[in-house]
């Protein structure tokens, strides 16, 4: 899950960042000028832009009342001749009782484009994660787009997620450093392909953060955790920025395949656009780096967002769909998902919720005839000691390039691994056809089917085979981790098999009750499949 700050404190913790709130009022006053600028701070004495290297501050304060609207915009007009735009800003953290919602406020800035949803005019979001920022033409901070400080009229946007019963009280400093705007920025976006072994299962992580939202990782430290975890490619989701994306290029190798995205973290749930096409202007003719957060369910517009991301050729994933942490839990359903993520970083109850709830759609959707939904696992690494790739999604892909991997995935061609050490393989075969997994085994209802589920990597561990009835074979691996189990069905028994491999539990026992609690059923997950489906 995402670094997320336990309701009533005001530290990062495991699970996201988040926005909310509003405004009852602000105020603006401008600070004083540095010694090389004008008397009043704005016009040099020959009536033009302030001289170089002078600054100019106007501070925004303000109050926000629980129950007001998620986002409150603060309007800044900039001047003419700004050569960076720096923002600083703070609110007060009073003590609230045990359970009590504290004081959390998120922070981004929209450019003289204007604020409209999903318009051209966003520059940022750090959520509240920084307390300051800065833009210029040639360079941003992590979470910022670099480029031209036109003059006109600028918005910074507070999202204050969590408000005291005291209320919150802001101060927003906006500083103007006037000079020439120096030398644009030159993004290097990663390529589209790497140097792949053909048709082959290729291991890559989806959901990964660094210093461009809540990470601390810099990209560098991500590209070389994800080497050193022996993964194929990775796809690059910050929280609601595309500003990483030109840093990628010289990352990306002929053994490593990385994919710009976005984690959009609504209200109302976060959601992986994977596959964004970096750059301005919306698809097909141009990119579509980033993905506007700033709406709830009840809001009506998610579809319209999952449709621009799906005609740039990339996949809406609900993330983390049973976080239980606020605005993490999905609220969205599953109509315009194209995957699902059933397992985000360490195995947790909640983990262990959204493999239910999946497997329970995906038993509607094989008995109806309709739609089913494929599982996909990351690691949502942020920081260490977090490890990159645990666990990673392994797709059957063409080739390693971006277009296939995303067209693997949508198609369930997948299984999910807690770490590389783990190997697998699921068929079945009957009719003298072979079928795998995420495909369609076409057989009469009562022609025989034998399926063969294949395991190395995980000692002592327990394998599973699960249909729309249910577990119907399970089996223990040896101490040496690998194992082979085979079973026999018919169409007719089983719209579809699908295969979990669990670590032993801690006390080497099979276990039975409670998903959390000592009695846990079985151990953590190590390895879980999507189906190979059986049947015309």
């Amino acid at each position: 899950m995402d670094e997320h700050r336990e309701p009533g404190t005001d530290g990062i913790g495991r699970r996201g960042l988040l926005a909310g709130a509003a405004a009852v009022g602000f105020t603006v006053a401008a600070a004083g000028a540095a010694p090389a600028a004008a008397a009043d701070g704005e016009r040099s004495p020959s009536g033009g832009v302030p001289a170089d290297g002078s600054e100019r501050t106007v501070v925004l304060t303000g109050r926000l009342e629980t129950g007001a609207p998620d986002f409150v915009h603060l309007p800044v007009e900039v001047p003419p001749g700004v050569r960076e735009l720096a923002v600083r800003y703070s609110y007060d953290r009073p003590a609230v009782p045990p359970g009590t919602p504290g004081n959390s406020c998120d922070i981004g800035i929209f450019d003289e484009r204007g604020t409209e949803l999903g318009g051209p005019g966003f520059r940022g979001w750090s959520g509240g994660f920084r307390t300051e920022f800065a833009i210029s033409r040639a360079q941003a901070t992590p979470g910022y787009l670099p480029g031209p400080v036109r003059p006109g009229r600028w918005h910074v946007v507070l999202g204050p997620y969590q408000v005291a019963p005291q209320g919150l009280e802001y101060r927003v400093e906006v500083t103007f450093r006037f000079g020439p705007a120096g030398p644009a920025y030159v993004p290097s976006y990663p390529p589209e392909r790497a140097a792949g072994r053909g048709r082959a299962w290729y291991r890559g992580d989806c959901h990964l953060h660094t210093v461009h939202s809540d990470g601390r990782r810099t990209p560098e430290e991500v590209a070389a955790g994800a080497r050193a975890a022996g993964l194929d490619f990775i796809v690059s989701t910050d929280h609601n920025t595309s500003s990483s994306h030109g840093s990628w290029g010289p990352l990306a190798g002929p053994d490593l395949l990385v994919v710009p995205g976005e984690e959009v973290t609504t209200r109302n749930g976060h959601w992986l656009a994977l596959g964004t096409r970096p750059g301005e202007g919306a698809p097909p003719a141009g990119g579509w780096g980033r993905v506007d957060w700033r709406y709830r369910a009840r809001d009506g517009v998610h579809p319209r967002f999952a449709r621009e991301v799906r005609r740039g050729g990339g996949l809406v994933v609900p993330a983390h769909p049973y976080c239980p942490y606020v605005a993490c839990a999905w609220k969205f359903g599953y109509e315009e998902a194209d995957a699902v993520e059933v397992w985000n970083g360490p195995w947790t109850y909640d983990d262990e919720s959204a493999l239910d709830s999946w497997d329970a759609q995906l038993v509607r959707a094989a008995r109806g005839g309709g739609r089913w939904l494929p599982a996909i696992g990351n690691s949502d690494a942020h920081s260490a000691p977090q490890p990159i790739g645990a666990p990673h999604t392994v797709v059957l892909a063409e080739d390693l390039t971006r277009d296939h991997v995303l067209a693997g995935l949508r198609a369930g061609r997948s299984w999910i691994a807690g770490s590389t050490a783990v190997q697998l393989d699921l068929t079945a075969v009957g009719a003298g056809r072979m079928a795998g997994i995420g495909e369609r085994l076409a057989v009469a209802p009562d022609a025989p089917v034998d399926v063969r589920l294949s395991v190395s990597g995980v000692p002592n561990g327990t394998l599973r085979l699960i249909t729309d009835e249910g577990q119907l074979r399970q089996e223990t691996l040896p101490a040496s981790g690998t194992g082979v189990l085979v079973w026999r069905t018919t169409a007719s028994l089983a719209a579809y098999v699908r295969a979990e491999v669990r670590h032993p539990r801690p006390d080497g026992s099979p276990g039975r009750g409670n998903a959390m609690g000592p009695d846990l059923p079985w151990g953590p997950m190590a390895a879980l499949t999507n189906p190979v489906l059986l049947g015309h």
